[in-house]
Parts: C-alpha cells; sequence; structure tokens
C-alpha cells in the first residue's frame, strides 16, 4: 500500500526514555475482538502472516523485556482489522497502539480527535527525513505515525523456473510482451494477480504502475487527490495499455486472493506476480533463496521513473489509558535495535526506516533498495496515496476492466461518479 519523494528515507536514532514498569505479558489472539491485558500495552496488529505475526510478537518481547513496560499484541486477519478500524478507535475501550500505514486515512481521524499526538515521541527520534515527517503528519501540523518499515513492489519470479524455462528479466515493455508470449507457448500462465477472495485491491498495483509508467507520479498523485478525473483520456490509455496483455493473466486471478496466487506462483503454476514483499511472509523459508525480481518494465524513457515503496509503523489512540506507556512502545519501535530485531523474525524482505538500522543485506534486499534508491519518486499505493474510501471505487472499475476489457469508456465514466461521491462527501 506511498507516497512523497523517499529519496531521503533516513532517519535517525530514536531513545528510549524511563517510564514505570507495568505488569502485563506479551500475547496474541486471532479472534477480532479487542482483547486487553490488564497493565499491558495493547497492540492491536493486522500482521496474521505466520513471519509477520512472529515479529511483531518479537516486537512486543523485546519492549516488554527492557523493562520499560510491556506490551499485548492481538493480531486480526487485515481485512478484518481494515473493516473495523474505526469501531476500535471509538470503541469505549479502544486498543493503545495499532500496526497500519500513513495517509489520508490517519488525518481523517486525527481531524475527529482520536489520534495522539506523537510530536514529542519524534523529538527523540533523531535524524528521520522530511520526507517521513510529511508522511507521518496530520496536514494540520501534529504528527500522528511513528514509521517502522518500508517494502518494494515488483514482478516476483522463482530463479530456478526462469532457468529451466530458458527466458530473463525484461526491461522494457516489448520485452515483458515477448516474455509473456514464450510462457504461454510453453504451457505457463504468464501472470499471476490475485484480485479475488477480498483481495481486489491487488489489481491497483497495475493501475498505479502502469499510470505512474505513462503519465508520471505526479499526474498519478493529482488524479487519486482528485485534482484529476477518472475519464481524462491519459487514464483511458492507462487501461488501453493495459488491455494489451490481459490474455497472458491467469484466468483465475480474479476468483483467488493473492495468497492462493503466490502458491500458483511457487507451485510454477504461474511465471510472475505483480506484488509487494510482503507476499513472502505466507512463502516457505526454503523457497526464499529462490526467489527474485525485476522491477515493471519502463514504457515511456521521457517520463521519469518511480516506484511503489509503501510504508508501515504505528499510530496510537488519544483516549489511551497508558499514555506514557504507549509513548515509551512507539519511541522504542522506532530505535534501529527494535527494527532490525522485528525484521530478523520476519521473512526478511523488508526495509528499516531508521538509516542506522540493517537490512538482512540479501542480495534480494540490496536490489530492492537500490531500486528505490535510484526512483526520481516514490509512490504509495493507491489506497494510500488516496483514501480506504476511494479504493472500492478502484476495486470494482478494475476487476470489471479485467473481466470486460471492451468497456473501458463507461467503466471510466461510472469510476468518476463513484470517486467524485467519495471526494465530495
Amino acid at each position: 500500500m506511498i507516497e512523497v519523494s523517499r529519496r531521503n528515507f533516513l532517519l535517525g536514532m530514536g531513545a528510549l526514555g524511563g517510564a514505570a514498569v507495568l505488569g502485563g505479558c506479551a500475547t496474541s489472539a486471532s479472534s477480532g475482538a479487542v482483547q486487553q491485558t490488564e497493565g499491558a500495552v495493547s497492540i492491536q496488529s493486522n500482521l496474521s502472516a505466520p513471519a509477520a505475526k512472529a515479529a511483531i510478537e518479537a516486537l512486543a518481547k523485546g519492549f516488554s523485556d527492557s523493562g520499560a513496560a510491556k506490551a499485548a499484541v492481538n493480531t486480526v486477519a487485515s481485512e478484518t482489522f481494515r473493516t473495523q478500524l474505526p469501531s476500535y478507535l471509538t470503541s469505549a475501550t479502544p486498543p493503545d497502539t495499532y500496526t497500519w500505514y500513513p495517509g489520508s486515512i490517519l488525518a481523517g481521524y486525527a481531524r475527529k480527535g482520536l489520534l495522539l499526538d506523537v510530536g514529542d515521541v519524534w523529538q527523540g527520534m533523531g535524524d528521520y527525513s522530511q520526507s517521513f515527517r510529511t508522511l507521518s503528519g496530520d496536514g494540520a501540523g501534529k504528527l500522528v505515525f511513528v514509521p517502522t518499515t518500508y517494502y518494494w513492489w515488483g514482478f516476483f519470479y522463482r530463479k530456478s523456473n526462469f532457468a529451466r524455462w530458458g527466458v530473463t528479466p525484461p526491461t522494457t515493455w516489448s520485452e515483458f510482451l515477448a516474455l509473456c508470449e514464450t510462457l504461454r507457448g510453453k504451457g505457463i500462465e504468464p501472470i499471476g494477480l490475485g484480485a479475488g477472495g477480498g483481495t481486489q485491491w491487488t489489481s491497483s498495483a497495475w493501475f498505479d504502475y502502469l499510470n505512474i509508467r505513462i503519465n508520471g507520479a505526479p499526474f498519478h498523485r493529482d488524479l487519486l487527490a482528485g485534482r484529476g478525473r477518472f475519464d481524462d483520456p491519459k487514464v483511458a490509455k492507462v487501461l488501453e495499455t493495459w488491455k494489451t496483455v490481459l490474455p497472458h493473466f491467469d484466468p483465475r486471478g480474479t476468483a483467488i486472493p493473492f495468497q492462493d496466487a503466490t502458491t500458483s506462483l511457487l507451485q510454477g503454476r504461474t511465471g510472475m506476480m505483480l506484488i509487494g514483499t510482503f507476499f513472502a511472509d505466507a512463502a516457505p523459508k526454503e523457497a526464499l533463496e529462490d526467489i527474485d525480481f525485476f522491477q515493471f518494465p519502463i514504457l515511456d524513457p521521457a517520463v521519469p521513473v518511480a516506484e511503489e515503496a509503501p510504508t508501515d509503523g504505528f499510530f496510537a489512540s488519544s483516549r489511551t489509558p497508558h499514555l506514557a506507556a504507549t509513548k515509551e512502545f512507539l519511541k522504542y519501535a522506532a530505535t534501529a535495535p527494535a527494527q532490525e530485531l522485528y525484521i530478523r523474525n520476519s521473512s526478511g524482505t523488508i526495509l528499516p526506516a531508521h538509516p542506522s538500522a540493517k537490512d538482512t543485506g540479501t542480495p534480494l534486499v540490496l536490489k530492492g533498495r537500490k531500486m528505490l534508491q535510484d526512483a526520481k519518486e516514490l509512490t504509495q499505493f493507491f489506497n494510500r496515496d488516496s483514501s480506504d474510501a476511494l479504493q472500492p471505487t478502484a476495486d470494482t472499475a478494475l476487476i470489471r476492466f479485467i473481466q470486460r476489457p471492451n468497456e473501458i469508456s463507461s467503466i471510466l465514466t461510472e469510476w468518476q461518479a463513484a470517486a467524485q461521491k467519495v471526494w465530495n462527501s
């Protein structure tokens, strides 16, 4: 799911201050109910994939072991978290802090007075870049988010499969189409999607990338912010270009979630998949060394190269009963050691937000970091650059397009009308 230019994606050392030791322990639960552990900082988490869940629990334990306070994790499925977030924040006993992402949705909650001002936490975080600071604000001068990790999107594939099929990664759109033809000729579905089963939003990655490759990141941001129109001929060009590659998509693409599409990729039933590195959280560890990716192909060399680089981290409830301990947890999460601990216990395919924190240093991670560093601009993801309210309009329009690609004009007309209602609300 990112945004501003993150070239200086580097930050400074966070400080861990003292706080009263509180009772409690690091725990987790799988239900959607908000579960509180008495005296502990409650972390409401959407990180339900095995590796991600292990990472957030390790972070909570690291904080608890530090002696500053205790933390308890309540894990729910990401889509449940997304729909229940307003209820969490407005409940009589809201969780203290939450795993999520920055952007317009946080600004909306901040305007309602639901989010904790963490400006004093930022004062001890050191040299975090201005781009991270801007991303973490509410648009009205307050900081309401603490970034901890970010990641990249790309076309992921198994190196052993590409070698077995005798193909190599493309760099241009024409080479990409040729690769698809070659794979299809070998009986392989070239492109996995996984835009069904509650993960329709993955189709937005295709829209994002084609738009930033054809029309550029500034046009893309303006469009998603309501300063452009979806029925613009420039947007039609995006779908017309996408239409040329649709015959190479797995026909089950809009029927299965991205987790099942990942399985198809790993088992060699599909050749490649445009996805974020989070897909690796559910992949077997033994498969990770065989995973590689290539950059979304360049369509127009005159358009400055932009990449999707979503940021994740924490925000907190303004009504937390554990104010001091919650802020200590956020300070801890902002430190290099904490982010390194998190990454060690994850799939290892993410990048730390802290400038001094070390990533895993694997060839895959080094390649991903360099791609982001070389980009002229960075975006987040459709709903992060726009809003969670606008995302369903994209889901409806893009799934319809994939299924009925000859209806571009009416699709874009209806998308604009639906988007306008969101922007005017």
